[in-house]
């Protein structure tokens, strides 16, 4: 622990490595010492070889369950989770100008209760499922920062003081892939993993559960240190927020009996843990890409089965 002290206090500080370069070489060293390859810590995590690399490199930012695996894994005694959570992953992010309110409210709630459909809500997501989701809309660079940004924010709902976080999820957020079935079998491990925090409670509104009433549309709770309260919700032009009394107590007291009514923690997470093994299976099932040999075999064979054809004439038109 005496060299997480240290760096945390600024020791080392002069190598102008970044908070994820000095995570990722601390990584490389124990897993050197280990005498284990990226190959190999790569198998015993479930994860891509490229993965650890780009962790280990700094280019990645590494989830807290990835950190704990390797310290296990590695014999590292605790040094890879105290170090995750000392680091400062973001210390520089920006959000877009219609979210940057919500984003400042995320970082002083002391409570926070969401409702999310066909998506999983940014609180919940791992890095590559949100990066998957930016990157439908925008390009590399931009999407890169959008996903920065949307980490920052879980941070302090990750700590052991954090605020409370209360999420009920549409099962559509199970059902929809988002980047193929690997990303949703890690997503679907993300959400069991947060729904062991103390202050995170994670339920599901089952498709099957016809006699639920839940909101419209995906929405926020968000009370305050100070105990004012806001919904906040989304829509194609931006974001917004409502405090007016009537409309908050109308929208809590929807949120509670949808609460009250989909299925419970533990139900949820059995429904989570079976969509995750069914991710599994598929991402297993996949087909790997074929050799480049191949392939260009397979284009050939095309080429010649399009030469061969059957020619069927085709009707002029009658003068």
């Amino acid at each position: 622990m005496a060299k997480v002290k240290r760096l945390r206090n600024g020791e080392g500080a002069g190598t102008g490595r970044s908070g994820p370069a000095v995570w990722g070489r601390m990584e490389a060293h124990f897993r050197a010492q280990a005498g284990v390859t990226q190959a190999e810590l790569a198998r015993a995590l479930s994860v891509e070889r490229s993965l650890v690399s780009k962790f280990e490199s700094g280019d990645r930012v590494p989830d807290l369950k990835h950190a704990e695996d390797a310290d296990a894994f590695l014999g590292a005694g605790g040094v890879l989770v105290e170090l995750w959570k000392e680091t400062d992953w973001y210390p520089v992010v920006e959000h877009p100008d219609w979210f940057g309110r919500r984003a400042e409210m995320d970082a002083e709630a002391v409570a926070v209760y969401e409702y999310a459909r066909v998506t999983l809500p940014g609180l919940l997501q791992t890095p590559q499922y949100a990066a998957s989701l930016f990157g439908q809309v925008e390009i590399d660079a931009i999407a890169e920062e959008r996903v920065r940004a949307r980490m920052s924010r879980q941070h302090r709902f990750q700590r052991e003081d954090g605020p409370s976080l209360v999420v009920v999820l549409d099962e559509s957020c199970l059902r929809n892939v988002v980047g193929g079935f690997a990303v949703m079998r890690d997503q679907c491990a993300h959400l069991l993993a947060e729904g062991l925090r103390p202050q995170v409670r994670i339920q599901v509104a089952a498709a099957s559960s016809t006699h639920l009433a839940p909101p419209k549309t995906p929405m926020t709770l968000l009370t305050l240190p100070d105990g004012h309260r806001w919904v906040y919700s989304e829509s194609l032009e931006g974001g917004h927020f409502i405090d007016a009394p009537q409309a908050l107590a109308r929208h809590t007291q929807t949120y509670d009996v949808l609460r009250a009514d989909c299925l419970s923690v533990s139900e949820s997470a059995t429904l989570i843990r079976d969509a995750m093994e069914r991710y599994d299976r598929d991402a297993q099932a996949e087909p790997r890409p074929a050799h480049v040999g191949q392939e260009q075999l397979q284009r050939k064979r095309r080429r010649q089965l399009h030469r061969n054809r059957v020619r069927v004439p085709r009707p002029r038109p009658r003068s």
